[in-house]
């Protein structure tokens, strides 16, 4: 695809190295495949989210929040169907260390668990008896802890969830299968949204999706869980705008990135938060995850389309 092109609809491109992958800093350069395009695996959703990879049966999942399903991507053959519909308006999805799927569902404003026989468990849908608002996004920590967004977005219209008034502040909290107990990490973060550990589990990383502009905040994480030194790791100024995101193993972080021309795609920054490089979509990237057999390939979810980049390094384990 040419960034530079008026033409708004999909264009592969026709030349290595692929123009839509930008270069901003010379950091990014060992991550660049110069014989890689992105590709569009997919297309005619309303709005993507929650990519999760299963590299055991060589699939990947992601959700349709309007469309009210979760649709699923076979790596053998490029087969895309509905794996579930309804989903309860699902957004965000990630595995948990037993490999089942955990999911924040808007509708039923929960965080649920797919078992291995296809059941469905719910780990969370309320905190000191109020219910959640529309939980957005999901990590696992190496510890089986479940880390969880719950900002108000599925609950302010009928578009994706349903229409109700928030009970509870907007909340990061961190779910323990272990004890069954809820605790809210923080309540300082208006409207947190996308979530990612570093690879050595040292810091949190959360957007922020209720400050104008919205920003990228980092905590450090000890040994027991426990939060500490919340500090701003970038704000975006007028370059566009964060949403969910995940670490390689060097630890840079690769952000779903918009809002608008020249900026929709995918942000990648090093870990002093400086922007690195830039992967021009044509839509507004709401999120992403690796996969693929080695963990090389970048899936990304950006408004009605799925699309894919080989690239040069690993998603954190």
């Amino acid at each position: 695809m040419n960034p530079n092109s008026p033409d708004h609809a999909w264009q592969p491109a026709t030349r290595y190295p692929d123009p839509a992958i930008e270069v901003l800093d010379a950091r990014f350069k060992p991550y660049r495949l110069n014989a890689a395009a992105v590709e569009r695996l997919h297309t005619g959703s309303r709005w993507t989210e929650g990519p999760v990879w299963f590299g055991d049966g060589r699939y990947l999942l992601w959700s349709d929040i309007p469309n009210n399903r979760m649709l699923k991507w076979e790596e053998s053959n490029g087969a895309v169907s509905t794996f579930r519909q309804p989903s309860g308006f699902a957004n965000g999805n990630t595995r948990d260390r037993q490999g089942r799927l955990l999911t924040c569902e808007h509708g039923g404003r929960r965080i649920t668990r797919t078992e291995y026989d296809g059941s469905i468990t719910v780990i969370a849908d309320q905190y000191q008896g109020k219910r959640l608002n529309s939980p957005n996004d999901i990590i696992v920590k190496s510890d089986d802890t479940i880390w969880f967004s719950d900002p108000p977005f599925g609950i302010l219209g009928n578009y994706e969830g349903y229409v109700a008034p928030p009970e509870l502040p907007t909340n990061l909290y961190r779910f323990d299968p272990r004890t069954g107990a809820l605790t809210v990490m923080s309540s300082e973060i208006n409207r947190p949204n996308g979530l990612a550990f570093s690879p050595d589990e040292k810091t949190l990383y959360v957007v922020e999706s209720g400050t104008l502009p919205r920003r990228i905040r980092a905590f450090n994480v000890d040994a027991a869980g426990q939060l500490s030194n919340d500090r701003v790791f970038h704000t975006p100024g007028i370059d566009g705008a964060p949403d969910g995101f995940r670490c390689d193993i060097d630890g840079n972080l690769w952000a779903g990135w918009g809002m608008g021309e020249g900026l929709d795609g995918v942000r990648i920054f090093a870990s002093d938060g400086e922007s690195i490089g830039h992967i021009h979509l044509p839509e507004r990237c709401a999120n992403l995850c690796f996969g693929g057999a080695a963990r090389n390939r970048l899936f990304m979810t950006a408004s009605q389309s799925l699309y894919a980049l080989y690239v040069n390094t690993q998603g954190a384990a």
